[in-house]
């Protein structure tokens, strides 16, 4: 067959056909070079365009500015109109653009702040606009108060169906420690329950902030909204800087790409940095080469040059590998200048204040989990790691967070980003152990807490964490709220009407309450109008004790608290009886008990399934039924291994 086909293969009309064949691949090739260099050339002048207006910008027409809000007032909405009004992104698009998660956009809050940066034209002349949009909710305050490193002002955003709630407080007094510029806008104004009036009202006498400039919005449907830019330009002042000293740079904030290393947010405050240009950290003492620098746009847009004034973004070639070589607050200078620059003040480490612990559904998937928590802890470096093991559930890790919702969208993105199955254990918190020869421990996993056996006789002092709890909420409750926080060990700090119907209370909580769902108690007392705000305070002393859960004597200490003597029946109560319902009934006897020391609290039985061995025994003698029963006696001790 083939040997006939052979002359036909080689005859002048299949030549022709696999010249036509050459010369249209050829045509299409040119094609396709001539499109994508076309598409490359309009990028660049895209680029170029950009990077020419903003090198014509003088630093007295920078603002650096954040939006800093109660959780759910319409910070991220905000931005949008913000960035479409600018021609930043066009408008209409996706909806929270600086919202990279995807727990953030499922959740509807912002875990991470996130930067951009706007070119605005006022009166005939351009304005760099910085913007950066801040979490709202406590746990994430870190991010808050490095966002403000940044700005010279803020926008203090407030809901106007809602009014000044606890984190609105909290985030005014840290704005204005730090002498911004902030400027009072209300949102929401659409809203059939808004009160504008009273959320003027509400700012003028709880901040004594000069209401008379206030801008009444509605980011959704951007009414006014177009009158904040204006207001942003005026009366938040321009940074300070000057390009032409020896560079000074703060590192603000970072995060980790597979590409590139880790890629830093800064802010210039002197000189101006490109790429090529070795720099030096004065915290490590580690120099490295720049390899680029950008501008968020909203994006990582690369730029020839930074300057005095500017934030923007650079990563380093050979790139930085290690997220722990970049301490946010550090200072960067040019290799030389070293003793030319003072470093900048950096900031306060965030510490942990839950720890929970987590261990693979099956222990063959470990080495998935260690990998997908060390990938997210990249750029998330609040998250305090150490490995674990547990007799029940095997090799685990204890994990440390700022706060129980810190802790729930860590979880989250482990199941959604990664597809990670993993067991976490109720939240805990750090005590103190102090003993007879004075050294003090702190102890983060309530295994290791000292038990009242022989080596209690060494500890001199127990102490737990307090916390100054803020709430606000409508003065209807306040009953109700007094008597959440009273059950939970509070002492009452202040009572405060700052409006006729709503109130300020500060209590001193203990952090262990804090953390056992009571802003979940309090949201339900109130019907979600309370709001809470919490900052760490002192260790006290108190008689906390060590609970565990035996099964069949055997302790299970994957699932052990500490907790004060006045919960230690109740919720020894409570373990035993939710433990019961989730185990399945054995051949044997399932013990299942509470105990603090030697001290049982609380115990619940299941009983075994248990074979009729007298089913075919009828007239028979007594002597004869308990022989039986005793042999099925001995063989169920044999069972347990006793």
């Amino acid at each position: 067959m083939r040997s006939c086909l052979r002359p036909l293969l080689r005859g002048p009309h299949i030549q022709h056909v696999y010249t036509t064949l050459l010369t249209r691949n050829a045509t299409r090739c040119s094609l396709r070079y001539s499109w994508l260099r076309l598409a490359s050339t309009r990028v660049s002048s895209a680029v170029s365009d950009l990077e020419k207006r903003i090198s014509n910008i003088p630093l007295e027409r920078f603002r650096n500015f954040c939006i800093v809000a109660h959780v759910d007032h319409g910070k991220s909405t905000l931005s949008d109109r913000l960035l479409e009004i600018t021609g930043t992104i066009e408008p209409g698009g996706k909806k929270q653009v600086l919202d990279k998660l995807d727990v953030e956009r499922e959740r509807g809050i912002t875990v991470k702040a996130q930067t951009c940066s706007m070119l605005y034209s006022y009166k005939g002349e351009d304005y760099l606009l910085h913007l950066v949009d801040t979490p709202g909710h406590v746990d994430f305050r870190a991010e808050v108060s490095r966002s403000y490193a940044s700005c010279g002002g803020a926008i203090l955003l407030v809901d106007a169906s809602q009014g000044v709630q606890a984190q609105t407080v909290a985030n005014f007094y840290l704005a204005f420690s730090q002498g911004l510029q902030l400027i009072p806008i209300i949102n929401k104004v659409d809203l059939p329950s808004a009160d504008a009036p009273r959320a003027l009202e509400q700012i003028r006498t709880t901040f004594e902030l000069d209401t008379n400039n206030a801008v009444m919005v509605s980011a959704k449907t951007g009414l006014n909204v177009e009158a904040i830019l204006p207001a942003v330009v005026e009366q938040i002042p321009a940074p300070t800087g000057d390009h032409l000293k020896p560079l000074r740079l703060l590192l603000v904030d970072s995060w980790y790409s597979n590409f590139k290393g880790v890629i830093l947010l800064v802010r210039i405050f002197d000189g101006q940095i490109s790429a090529g240009n070795q720099v030096v950290s004065f915290a490590t003492g580690l120099k490295y080469f720049v390899g680029e620098v950008g501008i968020m746009y909203p994006d990582q847009t690369p730029q020839t040059v930074l300057r005095a004034g500017q934030v923007g973004y650079i990563h380093f070639n050979p790139g930085m590998k290690r997220s722990q070589e970049a301490k946010a607050g550090d200072t960067y200078t040019t290799v030389g200048s070293e003793k030319d620059v003072a470093p900048l003040p950096g900031f306060e480490e965030p510490k942990s204040m839950v720890f929970v612990a987590a261990y693979p559904v099956d222990q063959s998937d470990y080495g998935h989990l260690e990998d997908s928590i060390n990938q997210i802890v990249l750029n998330d470096r609040s998250v305090t790691i150490q490995k674990e093991y547990s007799e029940a559930l095997g090799a685990g890790w204890r994990l440390g967070f700022l706060g129980t919702l810190h802790c729930s969208v860590f979880e989250d993105r482990l199941r959604q980003e990664h597809g990670a199955t993993v067991i976490i254990t109720p939240p805990t918190v750090p005590f103190k152990v102090i003993r007879t020869d004075g050294m003090e421990e702190i102890i983060q996993n309530p295994a290791d807490f000292p038990d009242k056996d022989a080596s209690f006789s060494r500890v001199s002092q127990l102490q737990e964490p307090y916390v100054n709890v803020t709430i606000t909420l409508p003065e209807e409750y306040l009953g109700k709220v007094i008597e959440l926080c009273e059950s939970n060990r509070g002492e009452q700090k202040e009572l405060q009407f700052f409006t006729a119907t709503q109130v300020i209370l500060k209590y001193n909580l203990p952090l262990a309450h804090l953390v056992d769902d009571f802003f979940g108690k309090l949201k339900g007392l109130t019907k979600g109008y309370a709001s809470l705000d919490y900052e760490e305070a002192e260790w006290r002393e108190s008689n906390i004790m060590k609970l565990q859960l035996l099964v069949n004597k055997i302790p299970v200490d994957a699932v052990a608290r500490v907790v004060h003597s006045s919960q230690a029946e109740r919720l020894g109560r409570q373990w035993v009886t939710k433990f019961k319902e989730h185990v399945d009934r054995q051949m044997f006897e399932v013990v299942i008990q509470a105990a603090v020391g030697r001290r049982i609290v609380a115990r619940e039985t299941i009983k075994p399934f248990r074979k009729d061995v007298l089913q075919n025994l009828h007239a028979s003698d007594v002597s004869r039924r308990r022989k039986l029963l005793d042999r099925q006696k001995e063989g169920r001790k044999k069972l347990r291994g006793e």
